[in-house]
């Protein structure tokens, strides 16, 4: 594992680099709001990707970095996650990159997708809506998806349940928006799809 700050437009990223023996790809992975890269679930896939031949970029948002707990609005969050993103594809040879994340780290990934040339978008916990707000949907941020998505969904998600689409599927699993019930699961889920949505790209 190493770790690198890479320069954005709102100050450094930090970003944990967990590499494979032979990469494929590059999983570009994002936090929650409120949390950081050590959240279960995201530690669960980075070693699932890993034994599946992909590279794993754990990526800290400037906010975090420096410090602060509050996150920086959603077009800040966007344009660091594509300096981020643009930097790596200089580091690692242009290898396809799969955006993803959990929760608000989602959300970044799938607004991103297009202009970041996403080969694939990995959402975990996405928030479909706010606790007890469903009339505010996100569902928009998921359609406007193009390439091979996977939403992993716990089942008694506070912030709700995506509904499917013609480029993104969403898989159900025991657990709360942490997805820290079934990491076992979780971790068979993501490597199966990796495998799958990568192979044409090899």
């Amino acid at each position: 594992m190493t770790t690198i700050e890479i320069d954005t437009p709102h100050g450094p990223a930090r970003v944990e680099m967990h590499c494979a023996e032979e990469a494929q790809a590059v999983l570009l992975l994002g936090h929650g709001a409120g949390g950081g890269i050590e959240a279960k679930d995201l530690v669960a896939v980075t070693r699932a990707a890993q034994a599946v031949g992909v590279d794993v970029a754990l990526v800290e948002q400037p906010y975090r970095v420096a410090g602060r707990r509050a996150p920086a609005p959603a077009k800040q969050l966007d344009a660091a996650w594509l300096a981020v993103a643009e930097e790596l594809g200089e580091r690692f040879d242009d290898l396809p990159q799969v955006f993803g994340g959990r929760s608000s780290g989602a959300r970044v990934a799938c607004r991103t997708a297009a202009e970041g040339q996403a080969a694939a978008v990995l959402c975990l916990a996405f928030p479909e809506h706010p606790p007890g707000k469903p009339e505010k949907s996100r569902q928009a941020e998921l359609d406007a998806v193009e390439v091979p998505t996977l939403v992993v969904q716990g089942e008694s998600d506070p912030f709700g349940r995506p509904e499917a689409g013609p480029h993104h599927e969403v898989v159900v699993i025991p657990g709360t928006h942490a997805l820290d019930k079934d990491l076992d699961g979780l971790a068979r889920i993501t490597s199966e799809w990796l495998t799958r949505v990568l192979r044409p790209l090899s």
